[in-house]
């Protein structure tokens, strides 16, 4: 395997901004085609790192089990009595962390689509847009905690000016509300971060590291450590390594995100532009499920094992709480992005079943709810592209006018809802057949929890099928009269082309999911039995 293919993935929309830099203001179109070919490559490379990807050689904690790795001395410090300091540039892949990096390539090659008629300051959206993907191939690359907090902190510049200058008429409101809150979840990251260095020895130099897999064995402790005088004292009357383990897991919560720190997401989604929004859906929540993964319970499986109940509890909560919210939903936009935070509900579920069934299913729903959101959210961009308004009670009848976009619609909607044959039933059955399976198998989850997370299915039907008759079935009847029935055409060549190949996959992963289930399976066995200890 070429090892330099994983840094050319991640560096590749760099270049692309830097070109975009030198080129003239005038050169408007030129923005749209470097990004166009940026994401097409990307897409091209990470398909073929896909299809080379050996599950049998995924790994958690091995470093040898990584793929597509670089190892390179970063920074180093000699710090006197302090020992010295090592930052690796440290990325390597495995089941947890591939299937993302495709499904990153796909959205951004959909976000840069739907951009296409973008007029407003476009070189410095699209710089924004590939520094923004950059940053993300980065976050789900990135084997050395002080790289992984670098692009993970780089993404938040990019999404706050996207927001902040290009969305709706709240868009300073949204853009703030959105950076403080995942600012206050990574600056408690830091505090963390700091004390596993410093507690963590690089087996072969002796030096401290911030190596994540060096974090993952016990056996790189120090003695004396920071983490070892946490493993046997308490902090504000909590034990002291659980403290460290819920500092993690709020700050990844926050992106899935989770009841109660969801608040920013509709916010965000209502005011961002549709590019942004699919962004978000797509790819952002999947940097939280994967960093409760790969961090949280990969560096504290302990703390994991003693939380999982409270874990699935809010899982549960995030479900419900979001499904019912969204069946009372009049914009458009905000349901979706209520329908987002239940549907990640169920990835928190997955995972904390600790079952192999249940985590697959998680990080199963999270690559399907990847392209799904994408497309639900482009829908509604398609909508409000035509009339600027996305009230729900203000449409009736758009399958006499709009029959192409209600087939897409129609399908969007019955593969989110989990219907069998698409992607998000395949997730969706995983984690309840887990969360079922998990207190025979470990005695961590009670059953009640698989009968509440079916609930939420049966809500969600409600809130996709309510809307699709409400704004699609009757007599045409549109808030705009004659002037909206003027410009309420059908979607174009260009949206349908852009819809197909998520609805393609969502059929084809529902009907054949071993084309993601082998890619993970191994990871996800080696991560139980690290959590679990079996």
């Amino acid at each position: 395997m070429n090892p330099h293919l994983l840094s050319i993935l991640i560096f590749l929309p760099l270049l692309a901004a830097v070109v975009m830099l030198l080129i003239p203001t005038v050169q408007k179109a030129a923005y749209k085609y470097i990004a166009l070919v940026t994401g097409g490559l990307q897409l091209l490379l990470s398909g073929y790192m896909y299809y080379r990807f050996h599950p049998k050689g995924a790994g958690i904690t091995e470093e040898r089990l990584y793929q597509f790795k670089e190892h390179l001395p970063w920074i180093r410090l000699d710090m006197g009595g302090m020992g010295r300091l090592e930052i690796d540039y440290f990325i390597g892949v495995d089941g947890l962390s591939m299937p993302f990096l495709f499904l990153t390539a796909l959205i951004m090659i959909i976000a840069i689509g739907a951009s296409w008629n973008m007029q407003k300051q476009l070189k410095g959206y699209f710089v924004l847009l590939m520094i923004l993907n950059m940053a993300v191939m980065g976050v789900f690359s990135a084997l050395d905690f002080f790289l992984f907090y670098v692009f993970y902190e780089l993404m938040l510049l990019p999404l706050y000016f996207l927001i902040g200058i290009w969305g709706g008429a709240r868009r300073e409101y949204a853009a703030i509300k959105f950076f403080l809150y995942t600012l206050f979840g990574s600056v408690f990251m830091l505090l963390v971060i700091v004390g596993l260095y410093f507690s963590v020895t690089n087996p072969e130099t002796g030096a401290h590291t911030f190596n994540m897999l060096h974090m993952m064995d016990p056996g790189n402790y120090a003695p004396n450590s920071l983490f070892s005088w946490l493993a046997e004292n308490q902090l504000f009357g909590v034990p002291a390594r659980l403290l460290a383990f819920i500092v993690l897991f709020v700050a990844f919560a926050i992106k899935v995100p989770i009841v109660p720190l969801h608040t920013w997401l509709p916010d965000a989604h209502v005011e961002a532009p549709t590019p942004i929004s699919i962004i978000l859906a797509g790819i952002l929540l999947k940097i939280g499920g994967y960093g409760i993964l790969r961090i949280c319970f990969g560096i504290f499986p302990d703390m994991a094992l003693q939380s999982a109940w409270w874990l699935g509890l809010i899982g549960v909560v995030s479900i419900l709480y979001g499904a019912f919210v969204a069946l009372a939903q009049r914009d458009l936009k905000r349901m979706i992005a209520y329908s987002s935070v239940s549907h990640m509900g169920f990835v928190l579920l997955g995972a904390a079943s600790l079952t192999a069934e249940g985590l697959a299913g998680g990080i199963f729903q999270m690559i399907s709810h990847g392209f799904l959101s994408a497309a639900l959210f482009f829908l509604v961009g398609v909508l409000y592209d035509r009339v600027h308004d996305r009230d729900i009670y203000h449409f009736r009848g758009l399958a006499s006018t709009m029959p192409r976009y209600t087939a897409l619609v129609a399908m969007t909607f019955f593969a989110s809802l989990g219907l069998p044959g698409f992607s998000a039933f395949i997730g969706e059955a995983f984690v309840i057949i887990g969360t079922f399976n998990s207190e025979s198998a470990h005695g961590v989850l009670p059953r009640w929890m698989a009968i509440a997370g079916s609930v939420g299915i049966l809500l969600s039907a409600a809130y996709f099928l309510w809307t699709l008759q409400r704004m699609f079935f009757g007599q045409p009847r549109f808030k705009g009269g004659q002037e909206w029935l003027a410009v309420l055409k059908d979607t174009s060549t260009r949206e349908t082309l852009i819809m197909l190949p998520m609805l393609m996959l969502a059929l084809t992963l529902g009907i054949y999911p071993a084309f993601a289930l082998e890619k993970i399976n191994a990871s996800v066995l080696a991560l139980v039995s690290l959590v679990t200890g079996g």
